[in-house]
C-alpha cells in the first residue's frame, strides 16, 4: 500500500495528514476552514486518494497558517507514499469544467518544485475565506510535494467555481500522475536514475 502519515508541529499549527494512494476517494478533513475542508474533500474524491486531515491553527488570527502548513503537510504526505516513484505516469493534466469556470492543471511528479499560477480568483473573499490562499496552499503542496504545477484559469466569474475547479482539476492530474503504469512497472519514469 502506498501510503503516508505526517505530524506536523510549530507554534502556529498542529497537522496530521494521511494519504493512500490507492484509495478510492474516501476523505475525512477537519481544519476548521469550513471552505477549506471542502475543497480538501473535493481532491480526495476526485484524485481517488483516500485523505484524512486534522488541524488546529492559529484561527483567531487568521486561516493563512493553517491552510499553508496543510499544504506542506500534504505535499510531504504525497512524497513519502510515492516513495521511489518506479512505476507510476509521473505526469499528469486534466481541463475541467465547472459552471462557468474551466481551469487546466499539468503536473511532473519530478522532485522539482515550481508553480506557475495563473488562476487569480475576482474577488478577496469566498464567504470568509480569503482567496489568495488558494494559490498559497498549492504553493506549499508544490514546493514540500516535489511537484512541478501549472494551473491556468481559461475562464470563469464565480471565485468558488474558479476554485474548486482548479482543486478538482489538481485532482484529476495529480490521480493520473500517481497511477502505476503497466508498461513502466517496476521502471522509473525518468532517464536521470532518480527523481
Amino acid at each position: 500500500m502506498r501510503t503516508a502519515t505526517i505530524h506536523r508541529k510549530t507554534a502556529e499549527t498542529e497537522i496530521s495528514v494521511t494519504v493512500n494512494l490507492d484509495g478510492t476517494g474516501v476523505y475525512r478533513n477537519a481544519t476548521g476552514v469550513g471552505f477549506f475542508d471542502h475543497m480538501l474533500d473535493q481532491l480526495s474524491r476526485h484524485a481517488l486518494i483516500d485523505l484524512e486531515v486534522t488541524a488546529r491553527g492559529d484561527l483567531h488570527i487568521d486561516d493563512h497558517h493553517t491552510v499553508e502548513d496543510t499544504g506542506i503537510a500534504l505535499g510531504q504526505a504525497l512524497s513519502a507514499a510515492l516513495g521511489d516513484k518506479r512505476g507510476i505516469r509521473r505526469y499528469g493534466h486534466f481541463v475541467l469544467a465547472m459552471d462557468d469556470a474551466q481551469v487546466a492543471c499539468a503536473l511532473d511528479l519530478s522532485a522539482r518544485p515550481f508553480l506557475v499560477w495563473n488562476c487569480d480568483l475576482p474577488t478577496q473573499k469566498i464567504g470568509t475565506f480569503d482567496t489568495e490562499l488558494v494559490r498559497e496552499f498549492f504553493q506549499a503542496l508544490s514546493t514540500h510535494g516535489g511537484i512541478t504545477l501549472h494551473v491556468d484559469r481559461v475562464h470563469g466569474v464565480n471565485s468558488h467555481h474558479i476554485a474548486e475547479a482548479a482543486f478538482k482539476a489538481v485532482a484529476r492530474a495529480l490521480r493520473m500522475a500517481v497511477e502505476p503504469d503497466a508498461r513502466m512497472a517496476g521502471i522509473l519514469p525518468s532517464t536521470k536514475g532518480a527523481l
